[in-house]
């Protein structure tokens, strides 16, 4: 409803009370304001350590000839992550190994032809806990500065020119401080971009395409994406943190929760950006969209709701500790694959007689992801 013409149905409500006091108090009842939603708490804090063992199985039900699968690994190892053992079973020939650039674990298994049921279960043992960063604190960083450059290099679907650039630049204009530009970033994004259901899976994280059509409709491998290559754009190490929620938010937000008997569709990109005086910071816009649009049955549009004022404010600079890091890395080549690179690792992939199948797919992919928290 436009201003004008709410303001013509003031008038005319008014003018109709003065003509027919019989309709007054109808007109009193219908101005009552209405009954606004109680503020939510979202405040995640560093505290204990949460273990989890999360366990993916994939089952090939249709084999076609030579089988092969690779499954993310947990490779995190920070003040919010601990990744610890790795056990698994398959009936197929299975070895760890890493992506040399990134340092990405992955289970690889190999299938002989003739093999009726392929199939392979892993269980991974991990330590989380939440993130908050204190603005008003410096902290020395740990990383050098070749590191650094490391993470505001351009990648396939990341790059840090054209379009990119001049977003970058409209976005940061008149911010000095990194955590100025970072915070500007994130308020553009939360601004500009919206979650969008029919997205598949993640989304691609194709962020060149999105701002060139200016649909910015997605999930949060694309909306995180964004983040992170706006600020590399604009000077600021950024990196993406692909992994999965584990367990319900100690919050009560459905959409930020997992549900650890299933956990399959629960995959989950964040970002950090690193900040001169505060090191590596937790990000997660995508998160912010995700609230606006899917937490309520009304599309939420403004980050002042009480529903969402509380984590668009936390999730600059910290993130819930019931979620889970794969990894981090970009253009993944995966070992003796025949398909292409993946963009980004975070769903287990399959490939059968040569030809990669759809990891969204459950009739031709079948998969389970469980998570059993470990009382200490």
């Amino acid at each position: 409803m436009t201003t004008d013409r709410r303001s013509f149905l003031r008038r005319a409500a008014t003018s109709v009370a003065a003509a027919s006091p019989f309709l007054h108090s109808a007109v009193v009842f219908a101005q009552t304001p209405a009954v606004q939603p109680v503020r939510r708490e979202f405040n995640p804090q560093p505290g204990a350590w949460r273990t989890f063992d999360v366990t993916t199985r994939v089952d090939i039900t249709k084999p076609q000839g030579a089988t092969q699968v690779w499954l993310p690994v947990p490779a995190v190892e920070s003040d919010w992550q601990r990744s610890l053992t790795s056990d698994f079973r398959s009936n197929g020939s299975a070895r760890l190994t890493e992506d040399r650039q990134y340092g990405a674990r992955m289970l690889h298994v190999g299938f002989e032809p003739g093999v009726a049921a392929p199939y392979v279960e892993i269980t991974s043992r991990v330590q989380t806990r939440s993130r908050a960063a204190d603005m008003s604190q410096k902290t020395a960083s740990a990383e050098d500065a070749a590191s650094l450059r490391f993470w505001t290099q351009p990648t396939r679907l990341l790059p840090t020119d054209g379009i990119v650039r001049e977003t970058a630049i409209h976005a940061t204009r008149g911010a000095r401080t990194d955590v100025q530009k970072a915070q500007q970033i994130y308020d553009w994004v939360v601004a500009n971009t919206y979650r969008e259901p029919k997205v598949r899976g993640c989304g691609e994280g194709d962020i060149k395409t999105m701002l060139e059509t200016g649909n910015l409709g997605g999930k949060c491998a694309d909306l995180n994406a964004i983040f992170v290559g706006l600020c590399r754009a604009a000077g600021l190490p950024a990196r993406d943190v692909y992994g999965i929620r584990l367990a319900p938010s100690a919050f009560g937000y459905k959409e930020l929760s997992g549900n650890p008997a299933s956990l399959k569709g629960a995959q989950h990109c964040r970002a950090e950006v690193h900040l001169a005086g505060h090191g590596w910071v937790a990000m997660d816009p995508a998160d912010v969209a995700k609230v606006m649009r899917m937490e309520t049955p009304d599309w939420i549009k403004t980050t002042q709701h009480p529903v969402v004022a509380p984590v668009n404010r936390k999730l600059f600079g910290g993130w819930e500790g019931n979620w889970m890091a794969w990894n981090m890395a970009h253009d993944v080549k995966l070992p003796q694959a025949q398909g292409p690179e993946l963009g980004f690792f975070m769903y287990p992939t399959a490939e059968t007689g040569g030809q990669r199948l759809d990891s969204y797919a459950p009739d031709d992919f079948k998969y389970q992801i469980t998570a059993r928290e470990v009382q200490a």
